[in-house]
Order: C-alpha cells, then sequence, then structure tokens
C-alpha cells in the first residue's frame, strides 16, 4: 500500500479532486521536465540531432515497462483516436463479418469502427451492458464465428464496467478475430500485460491515469502489422533519418518495427520530457502495488457511498481504481455544481456518478466527498 503523494502535485488541502477518469493533474517533477523541454525550443541553437531521436526512444522503452512489451512494437501518437485509426485502417473486415464493442464506449473506439463496417458492407455490434452487470459475458457471448474484429476497452469510461482482457484474447483466438484495446481508462493504474493479452493493437491516450502531459499517446502494434500503413508518410521513421544533410537521398525504407505509426513532430520538445518523468514515477511505484492500493481505498469508499444512499457497482464488475454509482432518485440536477463549489470534483457519464480518485487523495478527501454528498443527495 502506498501513502498519498498529495505533496507531488499542485492541489490545494481544500480540494478533493476525485475525477482522474476526466484528467489527471501533472506532477511538480513533471511541469519541471517539460519546462525544461520549452526552454530547449526556447534556444534553439542547444537543439541536436539526437534531441530528436532519444527522448522518443526513451519513452517507448519506459512504455513498455508499464505494459511488458518490447519497445520495437510501440508507436508514439497524440491522441487514442490516432491509434484506432490507425488500426482500423491496418485490419480486413470482408461484407457481412462483424466488430464487436460495447455499448457506449468512448466515441473514438466506434467511430472508426462504424465507418469500416459501413465501408466493408460488415456490422458493427454494440453490446449493451446494464449499470453494475459483468461485461465480460456478455461481450463473450456476442463474438462468434461472423467475428472479424473486437474493439474493447478495459474499463467503460462511464461505469467502470471491468472488461477481462485475457479471456477477450482466448475467445478471438477460437474465432480468428482482431483484438483492439483502448486502455486510455487504465493503463497506468491497473496491471496490464500484453505478454498475457497479445492484442494485436492497444492505444493509450496518457492523460489519465498515465499522469502524463495531454495530447500524448501511445499505440502498441502487433509484429504481423509491421508491414502496415501508418497514417502519415513521415521522414523521420525512415531508415538513415539521422542524417539530416542527406534526407533527400534516403530510402523509403521504414526502420523496423511499429516505428512506421509514428505521429509527424513526434519529437516533442515540451511535451516527452514530462511523459518520461511521469512514467519513471509509475514504475517507481510499480503499476502492481498502485492497483492494489486504489482498490483499498474505493473498496472502503465504496462502502461508505453505499451506506449513505447511492448505489455502486459490485468490486468484481468494475475497474479496482474506477467507482461507478447510480445516485438514489430525485437528485438534484445542479449536483455537480454544488459539489464544486465545496471544492469536490467528480464527472456524470451517461447518468453515472464518476469517482476517480488517485494517489493524491487522502482520508480527508474522502471525507469531504461523503458529508458533501450526504447533504445534498
Amino acid at each position: 500500500m502506498l501513502l498519498s503523494k498529495k505533496q507531488l502535485f499542485d492541489i490545494p488541502d481544500e480540494v478533493a479532486y476525485l475525477n482522474t477518469a476526466y484528467m489527471s493533474p501533472l506532477m511538480h517533477s513533471v511541469v519541471s521536465a517539460m519546462d525544461e523541454g520549452v526552454r530547449l525550443k526556447a534556444r534553439p541553437w542547444t537543439l541536436t540531432i539526437d534531441h530528436f531521436f532519444d527522448d522518443v526512444e526513451n519513452a517507448k522503452a519506459l512504455f513498455g515497462q508499464v505494459v511488458n512489451a518490447h519497445a520495437d512494437r510501440i508507436s508514439v501518437v497524440p491522441s487514442a483516436s490516432y491509434g484506432l485509426s490507425t488500426a482500423a485502417n491496418n485490419l480486413s473486415l470482408n461484407e457481412g463479418q462483424r466488430i464487436i464493442a460495447l455499448k457506449h464506449q468512448f466515441p473514438s473506439h466506434t467511430y472508426p469502427w462504424k465507418r469500416k463496417a459501413r465501408e466493408a458492407g460488415g456490422v458493427f455490434v454494440e453490446v449493451d451492458v446494464s449499470q453494475g452487470a459483468a461485461a465480460t459475458p456478455a461481450l463473450l457471448q456476442a463474438i462468434d464465428e461472423r467475428t472479424a474484429i473486437v474493439a474493447v476497452p478495459n474499463v467503460l469510461w462511464t461505469t467502470g464496467a471491468y472488461v477481462d482482457l485475457i479471456a477477450m484474447r482466448q475467445r478471438c483466438d477460437e474465432v480468428g478475430a482482431a483484438l483492439v484495446l483502448d486502455l486510455t481508462q487504465s493503463a497506468g493504474a491497473l496491471v496490464t500485460d500484453f505478454e498475457k493479452i497479445r492484442p494485436d493493437f492497444a492505444a493509450v491516450a496518457n492523460y489519465k491515469w498515465m499522469l502524463c502531459p495531454y495530447s500524448t499517446g501511445f499505440l502498441y502494434v502487433d509484429p504481423a502489422y509491421f508491414d502496415g500503413k501508418p497514417l502519415e508518410e513521415g521522414w523521420i521513421t525512415r531508415k538513415g533519418a539521422r542524417n539530416f544533410a542527406r534526407l533527400t537521398e534516403n530510402p523509403e525504407t521504414f526502420e523496423a518495427g511499429a516505428i512506421r505509426y509514428d505521429m509527424g513532430e513526434r519529437a516533442n520538445f515540451a511535451l516527452l520530457p514530462g511523459v518520461n518523468r511521469a512514467l519513471r514515477q509509475l514504475i517507481d511505484w510499480d503499476i502492481e502495488i498502485i492497483e492494489t492500493t486504489l482498490a483499498a481505498r474505493n473498496a472502503e469508499l465504496c462502502h461508505r457511498l453505499d451506506a449513505i444512499g447511492l448505489k455502486t457497482v459490485n468490486a468484481k464488475n468494475r475497474g479496482a481504481h474506477f467507482i461507478g454509482a447510480q445516485l438514489p432518485n430525485g437528485t438534484r440536477s445542479d449536483l455537480l455544481t454544488e459539489l464544486a463549489k465545496e471544492k469536490v470534483y467528480l464527472s456524470m457519464r451517461n447518468g453515472s456518478l464518476r469517482i476517480t480518485p488517485h494517489l493524491w487523495n487522502d482520508a480527508q478527501d474522502f471525507d469531504r466527498l461523503i458529508h458533501a454528498l450526504s447533504r445534498l443527495i
């Protein structure tokens, strides 16, 4: 178990920020690393060729440690939608075949699949899971021999409904389907082992549970797609790219691995140093210990929420780090506004109150949440 890390963040004592699923705050150390990076661009004569490569390579290696994957299977992307669109463009779908997804999963993980189904004459199937119910059995039942692609999250962004990714992989193997994941609401907070899950593609936007700057992310690519088509035809991903003096003489050949899928201008001198600092901190804390800590705190918090009239999702059916709760009938429509007046910050998504603490929270934050809700619902 980890103690509160509030001192590492710019969070006043009077603020109870329980909204990681919306956006995480940045640690002081991450802001400092980003400041140093910005100042590089302010003095461009100090920028060397290595600056275009080293932070990128370090970021891929660090993310690989977080998800147990080789760095050559990682590409740098600006968003989950970029990575998921890349996946959609490199997977096959025949007429009549199905793409399976969860109903109400994040739009960036539905739009490319809806388009692909329309263009190929396929079928996009959304599996509906009621509040509090188990998502995995419903998905497994929907996956059959007609399924070409399973496109799901690890945790549903609205309620925290949990999807067993190893079970998804096993079922995909049985029917010959590809597995594409959006792990934005789980990577960094739940143990994620790509050696076991073996996704075809997996995208992560870093600004939530990865504690990284906005507009940064990663895409995992299985080696079967190393010869695929990227969204961009970048120069820095080709052989010979380190020789700036002879770029126009380089072949079109990409460097080996998933590098071809890297975004343009991937060497973001301001953001990547912050990404690397955040990843090092997550690794230092250990993802398994983060998960265990958040699970224990949330179990106690759910007990207290249920006691004042909310209905939380059973622990076995939600991500350990993520609380989705139904409010009592007749709850005031301005609840979030009133909570914010008391400096308690949460989200509401699809009718579910979303409570997503992290290591910066402490007992005082949870007490203020319970006291405020008790008065307002």
